[in-house]
This record gives C-alpha cells, structure tokens and sequence, in this order.
C-alpha cells in the first residue's frame, strides 16, 4: 500500500472522528442555548462565543490530520471567519440578540459557502454530500438570522436548532465514512 493510500486511510478516519465530535458538540450546545436562550445572560454570551471557537480548533484538526484531501486555503479561510465571528458574537452580545443574529448569520452564510466548497473538493473521499447540503442550508439559515434580527422574534433558538442541525449532518458524515473503511 502507498504512503499517500496510507495517508488518505488515516485522514480519512481522523476526519470521521472529527465529525462525530461535532456531533457530540453541537447537540451538547445545542440543548444548553436551549434552555437559556431567551436573553442574553454571561453564560449565553460565552456559550455564543465558545461555538466558533469551537469551529476554529476543529478545522486546525482538520487542517492538521487530513493528508492529502486537505483543502489549505478554504481551511484557513474556515479558521479565520470563525475567529472573527467569535470576535464579533463577544461584542454584539452587549447589544442584544438581534446584533448576535446579524453577525452569526453573516458567520452563518460565509462559514456555509467555505464548508460547501471544502465538501466539492473531498467530494472523491466519498461521505461529502451531506457536508455539501449542510454548506448550502448554512447560507439560507444564515440570511434567516439576518432578516429575523430585524422582526419581532428575535430569538436564540434559532441558532440552537441551527447548531443541532449541523450536527446531524456531522454525524450522517461520520456514519458515511464509517462505512468506507
């Protein structure tokens, strides 16, 4: 067997526990903004802010593990939008839930552009597309949390059941890849 077949195998496994973590993180998350999300309180705005800090460390494992299927410039694109949604969910915290939609639905839209296209490059590596449906449904539920920020129902649970959402498309990856080898 090649390094590079080797190298694919052990990517590709790193990538299918990488997923299911997600998975694991995203419902925990999920149930916890749920049952505190009507305002924004202390542990509201960290939960908010953890979620992209979250993304950030998963895409530098991603980045780090996956070989050869390892997309470099979306990576670091992923990287660099997280962090900066963190940055921005911590200061529009202070303003209220209709500013922490308008910034997690713009993270939402391009965080959802940048997962689709790392999902058409692996496309090969099989297990992708509901990584390419997720990617796409980020974009819409993204404009979503724009066009909510300005209504009457500005609300948090909104971005828990987009969060949980991501993660079952994680874990139907994760099973996916779990199939391949």
């Amino acid at each position: 067997m090649s390094t590079a077949t080797l190298e694919n195998r052990a990517g590709t496994t790193t990538l299918r526990t990488l997923y299911f973590v997600r998975f694991g993180f995203a419902l925990v998350w999920a149930i916890l903004m749920l049952a505190i999300a009507k305002t924004i309180t202390p542990v509201a705005g960290v939960l908010l802010v953890l979620y992209p800090l979250f993304d950030v460390a998963a895409a530098i494992v991603d980045f780090r593990t996956s070989g050869t299927t390892r997309p470099k410039t979306p990576l670091y694109a992923n990287m660099a939008l997280s962090l900066l949604a963190a940055l921005g969910v911590a200061l529009a915290a202070a303003s209220g839930i209709p500013s922490v939609l308008r910034v997690w639905g713009a993270w939402a839209i391009t965080a959802g552009l940048v997962q689709l296209l790392v999902a058409i490059l692996r496309y090969r590596l099989g297990a992708q597309l509901p990584m390419i449906l997720s990617g796409a449904i980020s974009a819409l539920a993204g404009t979503s949390f724009i066009l909510m920020a300005d209504g009457t129902k500005a609300s948090l649970t909104s971005v828990a059941g987009y969060a949980f959402l991501g993660g079952i498309f994680f874990l139907l990856s994760a099973i996916r890849l779990a199939g391949k080898h």
